[in-house]
């Protein structure tokens, strides 16, 4: 599979797969009843030991791997199995090849294996003069198309019945009607001689088992049993990844996979081959079984301290069945062969970093992979990790480079954002956004209105805030602002310090805090950030105060999650930062559970109110109730659909991929009108510049505001 070699190229071709208005489709209902279905399968029990249990086991095999498959080798061998360790995927691929060439086999078929997807098995096998043929219904559709997968689990969920049915035709030589059923008859009579003339079968493997020398493959239509058992010769190829220390480990991945995969509680079929089985075409009656483990950089992995991890995936794909950007132009923009975040990552290390640079890029940071994640990957955190290897390996782009200077230099940025207020002069309309830009800075930007900067920074206007706070203090609390509410909505900061005033708490604004530094991390500007970090560290004197309170969800949840390892270098700030990443907390918990607003405190009106909940926030700190009820005690709360989907913002992923960012707002702003709300309140100055700038331009007549400013329209 092609990859993109420049940005410019890559957004043309995710430009391409936006105007496919069937895949946009698809994918929408896909993703609506994808989430419905795992709520369901998971109701009742405790999905978070679940994911605990997995991640545990497949650490403790990663860790162990070269003993492991010394273990699986001779237990497979004393059962007459053929155990094969390629280095690379070359190797791999001419070790099959030389197989079937040894048994004088000429028909091959494959059930699905993403690790032959990943050697591109099919391509050596037939210029080697095989015939080879996908039994999986979805994996033969797009073998036929003449394309790789769009997904790990659902290969051609990105194809339409009538598509297939096209294709039918032309195969069977008949006309095919679109129903699924019968497409399906169709499928089942013509693979079903494949079945009864293949010489070998070529599986992969879900998990292989050391204690015992056994391999488990999960499916639901039956073909990996029939690819298996029919033929004369079996081969299976998997990654050094899927070794299991014993059947109680792999249960624990068979339990959890198709629940994430597809919603099921488990396959149709689990089926686990211990050593070559009777087979009457052969010498002595058995079958020919082979059994090729695949390196191809696993063990260099294995050892990486910070990416090694991604080796857990148990290729549910789930990654990509909430992901934001998957959801918009499917697998074959989202991926090289693996596809979604795990894609991202797998591609730089399988594939290289020239299949990998362009696609690490389509990351809108949202969470949801982590969140959705079977094995407790930390996705998003590596894909920031690979983009700060690229930088090191290829150099910056200069874009980034620059704003890595400027965050890192506080004294600079914020005099060049002072100097904006006065550049900026001409091009508002005496509006409270950016009117008339040059196209040379709007380009791709016009889906939304842009803000200007507020006539003053809070920082400027801090000592009159001030002198609100309460002579005898119930706590101290230290207002951490980002740059966002500081500069250009210092409104939500003067909002936010009344209702925590009233409430008994003194306030402190550091002048030293500048931008969180998520910005430079999402670049992949890993000095600037740690720099960046370590001077709002410096910042705050947190032994003074009893917490520190962010308005926006994005610099809490960085600061929490991104600061402490950030800093590992610096033994000095380790304390520092644990004390700061202890005491911060977000705005709506602060206000919900320690100050205790409740309905009593608030003038309750009749305005319809929805919500956005910040990707940050509901997912990277966990807070969900808390702002919600917040909303229904101050005003009439409507829930919208997909609330805690992403908005598109995404920081500078909103400038590089306009058109996907576009896309993205638009649903947002179609599901808060159709909530019926005459309000949308979010608890992050991103969400609102985004959301308020789309609805401002759209002519919405939802007004969008922060969770501060709603609140203290109402208070008593």
């Amino acid at each position: 599979m092609q990859t993109a070699s420049n940005l410019k190229e890559y957004r043309k071709e995710l430009q391409e797969a936006l105007d496919n208005e069937f895949l946009r489709t698809a994918m929408d209902k896909f993703a609506v009843a994808y989430k419905s279905n795992v709520n369901n399968v998971f109701a009742g029990l405790d999905r978070k030991a679940m994911i605990a249990e997995v991640a545990a086991a497949k650490d403790a095999a990663i860790q162990n791997q070269e003993a492991l498959f010394a273990e699986f080798k001779a237990n497979a061998e004393k059962n007459g199995v053929h155990v094969h360790l390629a280095r690379t995927a070359q190797e791999a691929n001419e070790l099959i090849a030389s197989i079937a060439k040894e048994n004088n086999c000429k028909r091959i078929i494959k059930s699905k294996s993403m690790t032959a997807e990943e050697t591109l098995l099919n391509h050596v096998l037939e210029d080697a003069g095989f015939e080879v043929v996908e039994t999986d219904l979805g994996e033969w559709i797009i073998q036929m198309r003449h394309e790789g997968p769009t997904h790990m689990v659902m290969p051609a969920i990105h194809l339409s019945r009538h598509q297939v049915a096209e294709l039918f035709t032309s195969v069977t030589k008949e006309q095919q009607s679109d129903d699924i059923q019968k497409l399906v008859k169709v499928a089942r009579r013509q693979l079903r001689r494949y079945f009864a003339e293949a010489d070998m079968g070529v599986t992969g493997a879900n998990f292989a088992l050391a204690d015992s020398g056994t391999i488990g493959i999960c499916c639901n239509e039956g073909n990996a049993r029939l690819t298996m058992t029919l033929p004369r010769v079996h081969v299976a190829i998997c990654g050094l990844d899927k070794l299991a220390a014993s059947l109680n480990d792999a249960l624990k991945v068979v339990k959890i996979l198709p629940r994430n995969a597809t919603g099921q509680a488990i396959t149709s079929y689990v089926n686990m081959v211990t050593g070559a089985n009777e087979c009457k075409g052969n010498p002595e009656d058995k079958k020919i079984m082979h059994i090729v483990f695949l390196d191809n950089g696993r063990s260099a992995l294995a050892k990486d301290p910070v990416c090694g991890e991604v080796l857990r995936c148990v290729r549910c794909g789930a990654c990509a069945n909430v992901c934001p950007v998957y959801r918009l132009v499917g697998g074959h923009q989202m991926g090289h062969i693996y596809i979604g975040a795990v894609g991202l990552i797998l591609t730089y290390f399988f594939h290289g970093r020239e299949k990998a640079k362009q696609l690490i890029q389509n990351c809108i940071n949202c969470g949801a992979c982590k969140d959705i994640c079977a094995a407790g990957i930390d996705l998003p955190a590596i894909i920031q990790e690979i983009r700060a290897r690229l930088n090191e390996e290829e150099g910056a782009p200069i874009e980034s480079t620059l704003l890595g200077k400027v965050l890192a230099n506080r004294k600079l940025f914020h005099t060049l954002l002072r100097f904006g207020r006065y550049a900026q002069k001409p091009i508002t309309g005496n509006t409270p956004y950016l009117r008339h830009l040059p196209q040379m800075f709007m380009r791709g930007q016009e889906f939304r209105a842009l803000p200007a900067l507020a006539p003053k920074p809070f920082r400027d206007i801090w000592d009159e805030v001030k002198r609100n706070n309460p002579v005898q203090p119930k706590l101290r609390v230290a207002l951490f602002a980002g740059c966002a509410q500081d500069f250009i909505y210092p409104e939500q900061l003067v909002a936010a310090a009344k209702l925590m005033q009233a409430k008994g708490a003194a306030l402190e604004f550091p002048m030293g805090q500048s931008c969180c530094g998520l910005p430079v991390q999402m670049m992949g500007e890993r000095k600037a950030a740690e720099d960046v970090a370590q001077m709002n560290v410096h910042a705050f004197d947190v032994a003074k105060y009893d917490y520190i309170v962010s308005m926006c969800a994005s610099c809490s949840s960085h600061i929490k999650h991104s600061y402490p390892s950030l800093l590992k270098g610096q033994p000095s700030e380790q304390v520092a930062v644990q004390q700061m990443v202890d005491k911060m907390t977000d705005f709506s918990s602060l206000l919900h559970d320690v100050l205790g607003y409740t309905e009593d405190d608030f003038k309750k009106g009749q305005e319809a109110v929805t919500y956005h909940a910040p990707c940050h926030l509901c997912r990277g700190l966990g807070v969900t109730k808390q702002p919600r009820d917040l909303i229904a005690a101050a005003a009439d709360y409507k829930p919208s659909a997909e609330e805690d989907v992403c908005c598109g913002f995404g920081g500078s992923y909103s400038i590089k991929f306009p058109e996907m960012s576009s896309a993205t707002l638009k649903r947002k702003l179609d599901n808060m009108e159709a909530s019926g709300a005459s309000v949308l309140v979010t608890d992050c100055p991103g969400c609102v510049m985004q959301i308020r700038g789309g609805a401002e331009k759209r002519g919405s007549k939802v007004k969008v505001q922060h969770l501060a400013e709603l609140l203290v329209s109402k208070m008593k």
